[in-house]
């Protein structure tokens, strides 16, 4: 080293220790140990998942709610009453064929009045019945039986008339059944139309019975005919008692 490179040597080495003494003469300002910021993924990740989980509970608990309400919601419109009724209409076609069965003549649908009426004009002809009691017990026969056929006809048109009556009600049954907003109205409209259905049955029966009554009384009457001409007959066979010639004026001569 020159003799001209020792003073500038000698003012660095001056100026580093000049510089490491004032170091050493300041205080140290230390950092607190809570004010420190250290970031863990493992704890992060773990907060992370554990708001996922609850914002899963979150969202079934709302399902859930939704679902009860839904529920309830159906059950109001299965436990909804039918807003339509033709119980009125069926009662008023059954009260018609009843009336006309009540309407029946001279021999009503009645087991004792049947009895009666059978004992007195269809019961075996006694020997002793005049001759003018046979012509009224026959003439009472059969007027039973055109009576009967009559009846058997108005009972078989008033169950026509209520044909059209039956197919409006079965549209607007249907109707409803199709249209129903819960099980209750469903339900409701079938038991509307079974009852339509039962009333129907109804008004065949009733013909079945007007026609089967009239079909008894012609052969009832057929058969009390035929034992009455046979009476008649055997009367007018006996001797002494039976016909009898006797002279006739004709032209009033």
């Amino acid at each position: 080293m020159t003799f001209r490179h020792r003073p500038r040597m000698r003012a660095a080495l001056m100026a580093a220790t000049m510089f490491i003494a004032l170091t050493a003469a300041m205080p140290v300002m230390v950092t607190p140990a809570h004010a420190l910021f250290v970031f863990d993924p493992s704890n992060y990740a773990q907060n992370v998942l554990t708001a996922a989980r609850s914002l899963e509970q979150i969202t079934h608990q709302v399902t859930s709610l939704q679902n009860e309400a839904q529920m309830l919601i159906n059950q109001a419109r299965n436990l909804a009453n039918l807003p339509f009724s033709a119980l009125q209409q069926i009662q008023q076609s059954v009260q018609k064929t009843q009336q006309l069965l009540q309407q029946a003549q001279n021999i009503a649908y009645d087991v004792q009045q049947i009895d009666r009426a059978f004992q007195q004009s269809y019961k075996n002809i006694s020997l002793s019945t005049s001759d003018q009691q046979l012509v009224a017990d026959a003439r009472s026969r059969w007027q039973n039986t055109v009576g009967g056929l009559q009846d058997a006809m108005r009972v078989q048109a008033g169950v026509v008339g209520n044909i059209e009556a039956n197919r409006a009600q079965m549209s607007a049954l249907i109707g409803q059944s199709q249209g129903a907003t819960g099980a209750l109205q469903a339900t409701q409209a079938g038991n509307q139309l079974l009852a339509l259905q039962a009333q129907q049955l109804a008004d065949l029966t009733a013909v079945v019975a007007a026609a089967g009554r009239a079909q008894a009384l012609t052969e009832a009457e057929r058969a009390a005919a035929a034992e009455q001409g046979r009476e008649q007959r055997r009367r007018f066979l006996t001797p002494g008692s039976g016909y009898q010639p006797s002279d006739v004026t004709m032209f009033n001569q």
